[in-house]
């Protein structure tokens, strides 16, 4: 999917859930790492992770980060209050049923180890075995598998 295919997915979305347009830009945005997207108060932008897209099997949850970023975007130019905490943005959040959070981004790992005990080690860089040991319960490591 390109920045051209989201602008469209968004500025649909906008159409139907709210009946008003989407006048900016919505982009790709690849250093987000823990959201699913942001709404940019200064530029009236949108950004949306694509991991969590790359990650989803439907189009669902896609339409659900935009459905919520829009709430951001039609409730800070129409001058209301926009915040997680503020009334209008859950009623809002309910009205068109948009999730209130992202779904957890799955992790990228490249090394598994595994202790004497079977506890599992996750680490994106290579670690020396014979100098670090189990955080949990100090026992020996294994390298399992490299992604």
């Amino acid at each position: 999917m390109t920045n051209e295919d989201l602008q469209a997915i968004v500025e649909a979305t906008s159409l139907k859930y709210f009946e008003r347009p989407f006048v900016h830009h919505a982009i790709f945005n690849k250093r987000l790492r823990t959201t699913g997207g942001r709404y940019l108060l200064q530029t009236h932008d949108i950004e949306i992770n694509p991991h969590l897209i790359e990650a989803a099997d439907d189009d669902t949850v896609l339409i659900g980060i935009i459905k919520h970023e829009l709430i951001h975007y039609h409730l800070h130019t129409q001058g209301l209050p926009h915040q997680h905490r503020d009334r209008e943005f859950r009623n809002e959040l309910k009205r068109i049923d948009a999730p209130r959070f992202a779904p957890s981004v799955p992790e990228r790992y490249k090394w598994h180890y595994q202790c004497e005990n079977g506890h599992d080690v996750y680490r994106m860089r290579r670690i020396d075995i014979r100098k670090y040991v189990c955080g949990r319960c100090g026992s020996k490591l294994k390298l399992i598998s490299k992604k």
